[in-house]
């Protein structure tokens, strides 16, 4: 396909795409499925937080391994934060997925029952970075000040997106769909309401940015917050109030379609 194809083609393309995979049946191949085995607050938001963590890699990978975690927390995630014993702790130390390891684990949950200890909870840290400026950019930087406050070792650090060094924030941005929109479809969860759809970020990965380029409304060759900035904002003039829905298409296209990215925009 040839740049010169108008955005309103394009547009076009991405909600028949929407269509196509912003369905409920897209959980049985996506990590989000993880957060969707449990009903309370507090456990999707630390499975959610948890899964997209380790959401680098196979799918297949991830979904096993992220299953792996939540049985190492009894099944219970937040009740298993506030009320584990050594030995508990212990049992978690033995998690790997690729670079994530038993220390950045035991971390990683000291670091979330610190949250919900001392921070009234995940969706209140990130809060209130964004309404510093009612912007996801900084919602990411006060969480990860938050997030790291507590002792820890420097590996750890690696697995939380520092957007201020130009990161694209892949899983935080995509824990942050899963989290704030809503629609009838129900893969994402509507969970927060004090932040907006429309202010969300692309989670931007090799998928959603190969599509981009090959549509020709990302220009940026790195996958950067300053690609996510780019192709956020042109995706928000095809929906200003809902722009991340356009991550399922892109992301659709780019994992389930033609690898060369040719689009036929007469679908």
């Amino acid at each position: 396909m040839t740049h010169s194809a108008n955005h309103f083609q394009i547009k076009q393309l991405l909600d028949n795409r929407i269509l196509k995979y912003n369905r409920f049946d897209f959980i049985d191949t996506d990590p989000v499925q993880i957060p969707h085995l449990f009903t309370k607050k507090e456990d999707i938001e630390i499975a959610g937080f948890l899964t997209a963590t380790i959401s680098w890699g196979q799918r297949k990978s991830i979904i096993n391994n992220a299953n792996r975690l939540m049985e190492l927390m009894d099944k219970s995630p937040y009740q298993f934060l506030i009320d584990a014993d050594n030995s508990d702790w212990l049992r978690v130390e033995r998690f790997i997925h690729r670079t994530f390891n038993g220390n950045d684990c035991l971390f990683f949950l000291t670091s979330l029952k610190n949250i919900y200890l001392h921070h009234t909870g995940l969706e209140n840290v990130f809060y209130t970075g964004y309404r510093s400026d009612n912007s996801i950019f900084s919602s990411l930087i006060y969480f990860r000040e938050v997030f790291l406050s507590i002792p820890h070792e420097k590996h750890a650090t690696k697995h939380i997106s520092d957007v201020r060094t130009n990161s694209a924030a892949k899983r935080l941005n995509m824990f942050l769909r899963w989290m704030i929109r809503d629609d009838e479809n129900g893969v994402d969860f509507g969970l927060w309401k004090n932040i907006p759809a429309s202010a969300l970020m692309l989670p931007l990965d090799v998928h959603t940015g190969n599509v981009a380029r090959g549509l020709g409304i990302l220009n940026r060759k790195q996958n950067d917050w300053k690609s996510v900035e780019e192709i956020t904002a042109l995706l928000r003039t095809f929906d200003a109030s809902d722009p991340i829905k356009y991550d399922y298409a892109l992301f659709g296209i780019g994992v389930f379609e033609s690898k060369n990215i040719e689009f036929n925009l007469s679908i």
